[in-house]
């Protein structure tokens, strides 16, 4: 039996969405690095209509870019867009909560960027405002998108694995110096909240989605390589047992030597194993499954290239598309806020299985 993978969305679909896309109107809030491809994206679906920082020359740069208007705070952004269907949240990690907050209390839906907060009860918060506002909130969590991921999600849906015995996610990226140095944030753990926030709550959020939610955690951490740069780890080791009998692994450092080497997922299961890997969960490694393959899987888009260092695939187009699905058809939101929160109360119990390396620089 052949896997036939489905994929989001045919060309289409794509082009009804942009043209649907055109009567929303987008703001931005966070231009740095992560926001600049927020606004590319945005243009392509939509209309950015507004950008907002707290370095006014990096809101006016994308404004410029965009044919947007600019402003230096949250507060006055929503105070002159009165006409604003989404905002998107770009701010580092920890103001999350507190910018979709008051965009929810201002009448607009919310696009949040990963983490989707530091605190399982500044998720619930956001949820509440949401709730009481009567409006969308979206969590971004773009490696859903990956084809292989994607079609391994739908083969475990169907049965074709049977029950799953084990599961075992390596993260092993690079992350220099100069990433963190370079930030006004990146490092800091109030601001930051630490490695499986900023750079793998992705890789988290695929094995709850996936596998399931976590019973118990026993982790180690060391900061070996970024004693002058950050105040939390920068290698973890960590033991999980899931509620469905399963048990898993996650291996991940940021010290892997110049690049990136590799971000996989393999999956031991009754019926079959498979591993999906590269650098990024962008190639089917492995297969070896009972009476069932995957076969002509697409490529799936380029990472993101950030200069000097590379982040998680490009599938940021595919989360604004379901935005404007959600909006127009009432289509299923393709991370909902409380997979958001799942994702947070799991890194929660991560940290607190064990004591992590601190140090303050502040």
């Amino acid at each position: 039996m052949q896997g036939k993978f489905k994929g989001p969305m045919n060309q289409r679909d794509d082009e009804a969405l942009r043209l649907d896309g055109m009567n929303y109107r987008f703001g931005l809030i966070g231009c740095g690095r992560i926001g600049v491809r927020h606004a590319e994206h945005i243009q392509e679906i939509g209309v950015l209509a507004a950008t907002c920082d707290a370095d006014r020359e990096r809101a006016d740069r994308v404004a410029q870019a965009h044919g947007a208007r600019a402003y230096g705070s949250v507060e006055e952004l929503l105070s002159a867009e009165k006409d604003l269907t989404v905002a998107a949240i770009c701010t580092p990690n920890s103001l999350h909560a507190e910018h979709a907050i008051k965009a929810l209390q201002a009448g607009v839906h919310c696009l949040v960027e990963k983490p989707m907060a530091l605190s399982v009860s500044d998720c619930g918060e956001m949820i509440k405002a949401a709730e009481k506002a009567n409006r969308r909130l979206f969590a971004i969590k773009q490696n859903r998108f990956n084809p292989p991921v994607a079609a391994v999600k739908e083969a475990i849906d169907e049965g074709v694995l049977g029950r799953i015995y084990s599961v075992h996610l390596n993260c092993f990226w690079n992350r220099n110096a100069d990433y963190y140095t370079t930030s006004e944030w990146k490092g800091r753990l109030a601001v930051d909240g630490g490695t499986l926030f900023t750079q793998f709550s992705h890789f988290v959020d695929l094995l709850y989605w996936m596998v399931g939610d976590i019973k118990s955690a026993k982790a180690f951490f060391g900061n070996f390589a970024h004693q002058e740069e950050i105040e939390f780890e920068d290698t973890g080791v960590v033991a999980l047992e899931f509620h469905g009998g399963a048990l898993g692994s996650i291996h991940y450092t940021v010290n892997s030597h110049q690049k990136n080497m590799e971000g996989s997922l393999t999956i031991f299961a009754e019926k079959g194993t498979v591993k999906i890997g590269g650098q990024y969960l962008n190639e089917l490694e492995y297969q070896c499954i009972e009476g069932f393959e995957f076969k002509d899987l697409p490529s799936g888009n380029s990472p993101n290239e950030y200069g000097t260092y590379v982040g998680s695939m490009s599938n940021h187009g595919e989360v604004y598309r379901n935005v404007v699905d959600v909006l127009k058809n009432g289509a299923a939101i393709s991370t909902s806020c409380f997979e958001g929160l799942k994702t947070v109360e799991i890194i929660d119990k991560i940290y607190a299985s064990a004591p992590r390396p601190t140090r303050s620089f502040l």
